[in-house]
């Protein structure tokens, strides 16, 4: 899963010093916890599946690119979130946990928000990736500053940017210099994607008990719902910036 390209970096929770509570944990330690370690199974399941689904969407769009070269870069990204999944099945295996298990609660409301959010065209697909793709690590990323020292290392590492970012840039930009009514079309399109993320992010932490209880302060430190309240005002900026950088109004 992609992270924002660096002239737009993703919103995160302010830096207060050195890690407290679990994020001072390991996994040994912080798993000795039932309904943690619940929680990082759901958090981990969430996110293969989440890897798994953009492999396939990046796979799908490569048919729509105008250019081999087109092609062939985002044939690159997509074996770049294959490997991310990997990562994921392997230490949801090396936790114990079984890694279809543990992706099947989530994979109705990725499939469905992926319905709902199909693509009519390359440039449509480009923008899904970028924004989409990256209200997702930046909600991964503000959960990550609460996990264990292992989970929160391995998540960072799988939301690596695969380099769709500056290439969503770039290929988006151009179409909108050489046409300018492509814009107001993709920013329509880009709002459309943010409020359909929001409201399946919201639908699968309300439909998992630990997950939800790790996310307003029940297990891990430092969350309360006042704090999922401004997690979410941090990710609709960070989206704004985004939108800027696409060239779109938010």
């Amino acid at each position: 899963m992609e992270t924002p390209d660096n002239a737009t970096p993703a919103g995160e929770p302010e830096d207060t010093g050195a890690p407290t509570g679990i994020a001072a944990e390991d996994w040994a330690t912080a798993s000795a916890e039932p309904q943690y370690r619940a929680a990082v199974i759901d958090l981990l399941g969430a996110l293969a599946y989440g890897e798994l689904a953009a492999f396939e969407r990046l796979a799908e769009d490569a048919k729509l690119a105008p250019s081999l070269e087109d092609k062939a870069e985002l044939a690159k990204m997509a074996s770049a979130e294959f490997h991310h999944f990997e990562r994921l099945r392997d230490r949801l295996a090396a936790v114990d946990a079984e890694p279809t298990a543990a992706m099947e609660p989530f994979a109705k409301a990725l499939d469905d928000f992926h319905r709902q959010t199909a693509p009519s065209d390359w440039l449509e697909g480009l923008v899904k990736a970028y924004v989409g793709d990256s209200i997702a690590s930046d909600f991964y990323r503000e959960v990550a500053a609460r996990l264990d020292s292992d989970t929160r290392a391995l998540v960072l590492a799988v939301l690596d940017d695969t380099g769709h970012g500056n290439f969503a840039v770039e290929k988006v930009r151009a179409a909108i210099d050489a046409d300018p009514r492509v814009g107001g079309r993709l920013a329509l399109w880009a709002r459309r994607l943010m409020g359909e993320a929001l409201s399946q992010a919201q639908r699968v932490v309300a439909e998992r008990d630990a997950l939800s209880t790790m996310l307003v302060g029940g297990v891990a430190d430092g969350f309360d719902l006042a704090e999922v309240g401004r997690m979410f005002s941090r990710i609709t900026e960070a989206h704004t910036k985004r939108m800027a950088a696409l060239g779109l109004a938010a």
